[in-house]
């Protein structure tokens, strides 16, 4: 696991690296058709700050987003608050802040920058159909991610997707409605197809991450309470009683511990969850090792 979560802040130096070479990537495209290199200066200095800017504040977005309410102490929700508490002093994780999410949809999230700085939420639909082993194996499972530092890989993925796809919009918008149209046609049409394709690309690569940190996650959520058929039960019932989200997001959706949007056909390309039979089966593999 210690490997693990060393591998988590390497992977954060090579996402910032490999986004904000898509990010100058761009920015160099754009200056080299429109014959101005400040565009490239701009736009890396908007990306970084973007970036910075996200670090610290992506936690209140999500909250904010999912329209989630502190618990304050343990008489708002006792279960709750004393199920986090207890893996806390476990783990000897400080206390995250805990926040309840009043949706009939069971699902849990995390975030924040690091684990001094994190919070943890559960749905109320999640709260109702959970015994309280498979509560702790989900609170346990969001521990994980902030003790493996997920959660700062997320939000920095996060911030330069966005920041990749605005870019891009940008750029295609100056190419129809601004200058350059005395250009080479070819190198402007290379420009608009890199333009078109970066945000794929980006979305991609923030999705692989997403799928191996919930792999991650189980794994370290199992190796806490020592019971990891409490989460393998706990994923079967979201995959049997999972439902859409009322306030659906998919920028924010890779943070949830199954998918809030449902996704269709394409799911495998570009879901933000692995398949929860899998999840299931590496957690009961693992049990059998206990």
């Amino acid at each position: 696991m210690y490997r693990a979560i060393a591998k988590n802040k390497r992977n954060t130096v090579f996402i910032i690296i490999l986004f904000l070479a898509i990010i100058g990537g761009l920015g160099w495209l754009a200056a080299y058709v429109y014959q101005s290199w400040a565009i490239l200066i701009w736009t890396v200095l908007f990306a970084g700050g973007y970036a910075l800017f996200q670090y610290f504040m992506a936690d209140k977005q999500a909250i904010s987003m999912s329209g989630a309410v502190q618990v304050r102490s343990k008489a708002d929700h006792p279960r709750l608050w004393r199920t986090v508490e207890n893996l806390s002093i476990t783990t000897g994780t400080p206390m995250p802040k805990v926040y309840i999410v009043n949706d009939p949809a069971p699902n849990a999230f995390a975030t924040g920058r690091d684990p001094e700085h994190a919070i943890v939420a559960a749905t109320t639909g999640l709260l109702d159909i959970m015994d309280d082993s498979e509560l702790e194996g989900v609170m346990a499972h969001e521990l994980g991610h902030v003790r493996n530092y997920d959660i700062r890989v997320s939000m920095i993925v996060f911030g330069l997707v966005v920041a990749v796809g605005f870019i891009a919009d940008m750029f295609l918008r100056m190419a129809f409605f601004g200058r350059g149209n005395n250009q080479n046609p070819i190198v402007f049409v290379v420009g608009l197809a890199a333009m078109l394709i970066a945000p794929i690309v980006a979305t991609v690569v923030q999705l692989a991450v997403s799928r191996q940190r919930e792999y991650l996650a189980d794994a370290t959520g199992a190796m806490t309470t020592r019971h990891p058929e409490a989460l393998a039960r706990a994923l079967e019932k979201l995959a049997a009683y999972g439902r859409p989200m009322r306030k659906q997001n998919s920028s924010m959706a890779h943070l949830w511990i199954a998918d809030p949007i449902k996704p269709g056909v394409i799911d495998r390309l570009f879901a933000t969850h692995p398949p929860i039979p899998e999840r299931v089966e590496r957690l009961r593999t693992m049990g059998g090792s206990f």
